[in-house]
């Protein structure tokens, strides 16, 4: 939180009394994090200008237990988290992040819980792909994973390695005997890198959706409000479907919005007339036109890498783009000297989900689905354009200010 931190937010607990003056702040509460701005002349009916985002990408989970050892080697078991692209998680060079709950103690030496985060950014895992030799078939039939036996991924051979939990406990200086509870991924260990012969595309783990979360947060940072509060919305658990504590479903941002108003001296009606005055902007990575695959795309609707961020319609209202929020996102693309694209799926494809139908109908307020363009989306490493992460944070920040 050290953005937020250093451009005047305070941090407050989601059990603090809710009486904001006007000024700064953000609630973190696990994986999701909440900022927004009160401005000295607010009144009690100003609307809000909220963009949304998710924390959390499709990867591969430690299980409970995870220790499979087998025919020699030190193994872990994962589950796969989301919508995981398996194959790209072969034959790479693998590290683990997550938290812990711990034991520590209290002032009057009682035993109680805390968190610890864990990253060991080195590889120490892989999960290696079967020879040809061993599966001769594979370039006709395709490569085929069971998610139980085929993405284990090996550490060490168990006659030399250590244990997995002895490497966690030391990376977060604790004893390993206190680890009460884990949750922890396993994550690529390559740094972003710019490449194409002119730096035209960032390739990175995690652009989906980190990509919006760093525009949302760049945005709301250098933000001076005028006549609305901008807020953003960071929230865990949307590749899973939302519903969680801190998900998109949750009842987190509804109830802040109404403390926020309630501070503001607002009664009912002005709170539904701030509501309908309002804007949520679900920023989500969206497909660019893959070069190998145009037939999956819309050919009526191509969208490049650097060329614009992507509203995305859907008339099924899996996205909540519609007339109105796409003139107020295109007219302050406008405004900060960025172009837009237009995407719509294949009338006989389905399309992706974004936070946006759920917050939108959570809160009866227009809404918009909107975000950078993208290729080898949920990949264990993706692609994108490198001059859209900025242009993207110049309209979010347009249309927060």
């Amino acid at each position: 939180m050290a953005m937020l931190e250093e451009a005047g937010f305070d941090a407050i607990t989601q059990s603090a009394t809710s009486s904001y003056e006007p000024g700064r702040y953000y609630v973190a509460a696990d994986g999701a994090v909440t900022a927004w701005i009160i401005p000295n002349d607010a009144k009690p009916a100003t609307p809000f200008r909220i963009v949304g985002a998710h924390t959390d990408s499709p990867n591969l989970r430690l299980k409970p237990d995870p220790i499979a050892d087998a025919v020699g080697y030190r193994r872990l078991g994962v589950e796969p988290y989301g919508g995981v692209l398996l194959n790209s998680w072969l034959d790479r060079d693998l590290g683990v992040s997550g938290r812990l709950a711990i034991r520590t103690h209290d002032s009057s030496g009682s035993d109680t819980v805390d968190t610890r985060l864990v990253l060991i950014g080195e590889p120490i895992l892989r999960v290696p792909q079967l020879a040809i030799h061993l599966d001769r078939d594979i370039s006709e039939r395709g490569l085929l994973l069971n998610k139980q036996q085929h993405l284990s991924p090996i550490y060490g051979l168990t006659e030399q390695s250590g244990d997995i939990w002895d490497a966690v406990a030391a990376n977060a200086d604790v004893s390993r005997d206190d680890i009460l509870g884990a949750e922890l991924m396993l994550h690529d260990t390559a740094p972003a890198q710019l490449i194409g012969l002119d730096n035209e595309f960032l390739s990175a783990p995690r652009l989906d959706n980190q990509i919006s979360c760093h525009a949302a947060l760049t945005a709301i940072a250098g933000t001076t409000p005028s006549s609305t509060i901008p807020m953003i919305a960071l929230f865990d658990h949307e590749e899973v479907g939302s519903v969680s504590n801190t998900g998109a479903a949750t009842a987190l941002l509804p109830r802040l919005l109404a403390e926020i108003s309630s501070t503001l001296g607002a009664n009912n009606r002005e709170q539904r007339a701030a509501i309908a005055e309002s804007l949520f902007i679900s920023a989500d990575n969206a497909h660019a036109t893959h070069p190998n695959y145009p037939e999956r795309h819309e050919p009526a609707h191509h969208i490049a890498l650097n060329a614009g961020p992507v509203l995305k319609h859907n008339s099924n209202q899996r996205y909540t783009t519609d007339a109105l929020s796409a003139g107020l996102f295109r007219l302050a693309a406008e405004h900060a000297g960025v172009a837009t694209q237009s995407f719509v799926s294949r009338s006989d494809m389905a399309c992706g989900s974004t936070i946006g139908p759920t917050v939108s109908a959570l809160l009866g307020m227009r809404a918009l689905d909107v975000g950078c363009p993208q290729l080898a989306m949920h990949s264990c490493r993706e692609l994108a354009g490198s001059n859209d992460p900025w242009d993207l944070t110049l309209v979010l920040a347009e249309l927060l200010s």
